[in-house]
């Protein structure tokens, strides 16, 4: 016989109960608020000495006295010798950057690469005593989870939102007209200024890269995945620029049924799904079509977005690359020849 007991019972203690002979604790609202509360501190207290606010000049842009219009941003410390995450948009074509970190030094920055396709830019400041950010892994992100945002908003530098993963997988257009795939939405408040800062998950680990925001909207904010991040900042970091082959699609990460992946023998139980396609693309040449799910290329298997990045690489440009996908209930292998980007 199941037995439900209330011993305690208080908004401010916790509340035992037997059931099936076992005691069980039930936190109070209040201990529930104080654990949500020490999460978003201790994340702050981790990630702020890491967050820097950015300052620009832009040349091609002047006021209307003449002088060269400014900008600002965010961004967040990742290495010890002073490489420096955030957005292509905040520093991109810019003739003087300026980084202040949170003990009040300031240190002129030169740009180390520019991703425009990623809205994503790697600068490097030359300074002692650096505290980089510990980065996470965005593949563990769950809708509703709890995340923190640390930028310096108009000015206002280490403020602290918080929210949850609204939704994974988005795509969003980046300042070139490409689209960036995989993209998380969160309801943690975004301003101008924002823009290259952390988006952290409670172990105070950076999960995402604040991009956007959507102006009319509230609480649909948007963060580069830190995964995308990592392989683009290391592309950056060696040769500059990103090199990468193109299909000319638009995708999105996808689960797939486990009667699909037992039946099709797959190597991988997600998948991409192909949102749309290019006019006159690589793959569209090649046959794919909209709601077409990825799970290989180049016979290597394909379980997301940054798996299909990494393959996408200068070496796959104009070559005939073997491309398995799920089409309804069959199984087709088809040619591609990526593009050069």
């Amino acid at each position: 016989m199941r037995h439900a007991i209330r011993l305690l019972s208080s908004n401010h203690k916790s509340s035992e109960h037997i059931e099936d002979g076992q005691t069980l604790v039930v936190p109070s609202d209040q201990e529930i608020l104080d654990a949500y509360s020490h999460a978003v501190v201790s994340t702050a207290e981790k990630l702020s000495p890491s967050v820097v606010n950015i300052e620009v000049s832009h040349p091609e842009k002047r006021r209307y006295n003449g002088d060269a219009a400014k900008g600002a941003g965010s961004g967040f410390i990742f290495t010890p010798d002073g490489f420096i995450l955030t957005n292509s948009h905040v520093v991109h074509k810019a003739s003087e950057i300026e980084v202040s970190l949170s003990d009040g030094r300031h240190f002129q920055a030169r740009i180390v690469g520019d991703d425009p396709d990623t809205d994503l830019a790697i600068i490097q400041i030359y300074a002692s005593h650096l505290i980089p950010a510990k980065l996470g892994d965005s593949q563990t992100l769950r809708p509703g989870q709890l995340v923190i945002a640390i930028g310096n908003p108009y000015g206002f530098q280490c403020t602290v939102t918080s929210g949850v993963v609204s939704a994974l997988g988005r795509s969003m257009r980046s300042n070139s007209g490409r689209l960036i795939d995989n993209v998380i939405q969160t309801d943690a408040a975004l301003n101008p200024g924002n823009s290259g800062g952390p988006l952290a998950n409670s172990r105070g680990e950076v999960i995402g890269v604040n991009t956007a925001i959507i102006a009319p909207a509230q609480g649909i904010c948007f963060a580069t995945p830190i995964n995308t991040a990592k392989l683009v900042a290391a592309m950056l970091i060696k040769d500059g620029v990103v090199k990468r082959g193109r299909l000319g699609i638009g995708v999105q990460n996808i689960e797939l049924p486990r009667r699909v992946v037992r039946f099709h023998d797959l190597a991988t139980e997600s998948g991409i799904l192909i949102i749309s396609v290019e006019p006159n693309g690589p793959a569209q040449k090649a046959g794919l079509e909209e709601r077409d799910v990825i799970v290989s290329f180049n016979n290597k298997p394909i379980s997301g977005v940054d798996d299909l990045h990494r393959l996408l690489t200068q070496d796959s440009i104009s070559k005939e690359i073997p491309v398995t996908i799920v089409r309804k209930a069959e199984k087709l292998t088809m040619s591609v020849k990526p593009a050069n980007q």
